[in-house]
């Protein structure tokens, strides 16, 4: 019985949360690591599956970054990285165009047997993520940086299908396909569609002031809070592009910005629904 009671409480300190997220659009972003990981993966689209039935309109935008770079050793083919951005040339758009949309198809049958409905888009598709050749100190090739997306088809197969699966890639004005960083992808998204909240999904805690240090810890940071600790180097490496992500979301309208770790059971559950949350919020 108190199991039971216990149970209950959670739902009811949950309820002014669904209430105040009903029919919001909330961006979540997915990838790295944790995304080949099969019992984590289940978890996070269990939580996905779980926001769309109680009513908050999702869209998950998915990197796959391990993925193409197993399958671009398996062909010999070299990889060379700057900034955290892979240079791309025809050879390596076309590995990472095949892999992305094998992990996008996965994760909409994936979703589609947890019982809600789903449907995956390719960014270049319709010229939903319109972007520009990336300016670099490094010709990067065939990577785009967004200029602009058009929600009306993200809108639209949310409203019918309940949750959108996105792949990050874009077109040029010039007509040429792009790839796209997934952190700056699942800003833009979360920007342009009005998203309630932005959901970064990571495998660490999230942002600490000394990573050595397991109590320092920060809950919650503004925007140039974060920068702060970006400039004094304090936050470092690929957290960069993710508190990037989130301050640029935060700059162009998106309420509330979240880094959490997805190898906690139901997190994004817990991040969103719960007084306390598990991860750290930047907000403006």
């Amino acid at each position: 019985m108190e199991e039971a009671i216990k149970k209950a409480e959670v739902l009811i300190e949950a309820l002014p949360y669904i209430k105040k997220f009903h029919k919001k659009v909330i961006v979540v972003k997915y990838g790295g690591s944790i995304l080949g990981d099969t019992k984590i993966r289940k978890g996070v689209l269990e939580d996905i599956v779980f926001l769309s039935f109680v009513g908050l309109r999702v869209v998950l935008v998915h990197g796959g970054g391990p993925n193409i770079s197993d399958r671009m050793r398996a062909t010999k083919k070299k990889t060379d990285f700057v900034d955290g951005m892979r240079v791309t040339d025809e050879e390596t758009l076309k590995v990472v165009e095949e892999e992305l949309e094998h992990l996008n198809s996965t994760i909409v049958k994936e979703i589609s047997k947890l019982g809600a409905k789903a449907r995956g888009l390719n960014g270049k598709d319709n010229n939903i993520i319109q972007v520009e050749k990336k300016k670099a100190n490094i010709d990067l090739g065939l990577v785009g940086h967004i200029v602009s997306v058009d929600k009306g088809p993200i809108l639209e197969e949310l409203y019918q299908h309940g949750i959108v699966v996105i792949l990050p890639m874009g077109i040029g004005k010039d007509k040429r396909v792009y790839n796209v960083n997934a952190d700056e992808a699942a800003a833009a998204v979360a920007a342009f569609c009005e998203a309630e909240k932005l959901v970064l999904l990571t495998n660490v805690k999230g942002i600490m002031r000394n990573p050595d240090d397991a109590h320092s810890f920060m809950s919650t940071l503004t925007a140039k809070e974060a920068k702060e600790l970006v400039k004094n180097k304090i936050i470092q490496q690929g957290m960069i592009p993710k508190v990037d992500a989130c301050i640029e979301a935060l700059a162009k309208g998106v309420s509330k910005t979240h880094i959490i770790d997805a190898r906690i059971p139901h997190g994004l559950l817990l991040e969103i629904f719960t007084d306390q949350g598990i991860g750290t919020e930047i907000v403006k």
